[in-house]
This record gives structure tokens, sequence and C-alpha cells, in this order.
């Protein structure tokens, strides 16, 4: 059945509260519109794109800044930070990030945007990874969107910072990541064989 303009525009309004971050064309096979419909639904709501809405996120709930490493570093859109506690990023696989033959995403990627985000949330203006320890738990695929979070766990008896990271395509978990972090504050003298930062 196919909904009014009036109650979609309404559902549309309250889909994006809950979920900020979902694209146009997630909205527009939700609703069973098109992608131009979702797009004169938001102008007409006052509701911007989802990068403006990503960034009035961004700006409007972080009190901190990242410390060990430039912003646009980091491999995703960083859209929650807490240093020293917690951040997540979300990455959307374009073209470029999957192999050609079968459109799956390289783990790399999925490795680098963990790795960047554990890198971030660590307060202080040297983090490095010493080691970690990673599980890839299902294949991620051409146009999905990645969504990593990660939170810090403590320090070990080494002083290297835990930071567990776990990323996601919706609700399904598909690579799991623990990184021991070298930084500078409490732990000048640690050796350290970077797997990248």
């Amino acid at each position: 059945m196919k909904l009014t303009k009036t109650k979609r525009q309404k559902l549309l309004k309250e889909t994006i509260k809950q979920t900020p971050f979902i694209t146009d064309e997630d909205l527009a096979r939700k609703f069973s519109v098109s992608i131009q419909t979702i797009r004169l639904d938001r102008l007409e709501l006052s509701i911007p794109e989802l990068r403006e809405r990503i960034k009035f996120v961004a700006n409007n709930q972080w009190n901190e800044t990242v410390r060990a490493l430039p912003l646009e570093e980091v491999i995703g859109e960083v859209i929650d930070l807490e240093l020293d506690k917690r951040a997540i990023s979300i990455l959307d696989i374009s073209p470029d990030l999957v192999f050609s033959r079968n459109k799956i995403a390289r783990g790399h990627h999925l490795f680098a945007q963990a790795n960047s985000l554990a890198v971030a949330v660590i307060n202080d203006e040297l983090a490095l990874t010493a080691k970690s320890e990673l599980k890839f738990t299902s294949q991620v695929k051409e146009g999905e969107r990645v969504v990593a979070k990660a939170s810090v766990e403590g320090i070990n008896e080494k002083g290297l910072k835990l930071v567990r990271v776990h990323s996601f395509v919706e609700n399904q978990m598909v690579f799991t990541g623990l990184f021991y972090m070298y930084h500078s504050n409490e732990n000048k003298g640690a050796k350290t064989n970077e797997a990248g930062n």
C-alpha cells in the first residue's frame, strides 16, 4: 500500500531522527520511491543531506579533538569521539575499495578504518600500534556502509593501552580487532613494531 506524501514525510523525518546517517538510497528503498522523491521530501522538510548531517553531529557532539593524528588521516568519517574512552567512524565501501572481480571489500581497508580509529581515540600526541589481534567475520560488499566502534579497555602490564574495535554492516559484525597501543605519556621506553597508524 502506497503511503500518502504527508505520511511518508512524517515517517521520513522520524527515520532520519532515529538513524541520522541513513543514505538517500536506503530511504528510497525503505519507502519504495525514487531517490529524487526522497531528496525533494528532504528539501521540503529542511533536512540536510547526509554529509551535512554527519558534520552537524560531529560539530555539536564533540568536546574534544583527535590528538594523535590529523582528523583527515582517519580512514572513514569519525562521527563520535570521547578521548581515551570511545570513538565511532563510518566507511562507505566505494568501487575503489573492492576487488573488481567480485566487488568484495579488500580487507586492508577494514583494518585501516579500525586501526586509525584506535589511534584517534588515544588521548596523546603520539600513539602507535604495537600489536593487533584481528578477525574478519564476514565479507563486505561494494555499496555497504561499515560502522566501526572503538572502546578503550585499559592498560596492560607493559603500559600499552588496549583498544577493542568492532565493525558492523547494519547489525552484522564483519570485523573485530584488539589493538595494543603505544603512547608517549606513560610508556616512553616501549619498543614497537608499528602495524600502522
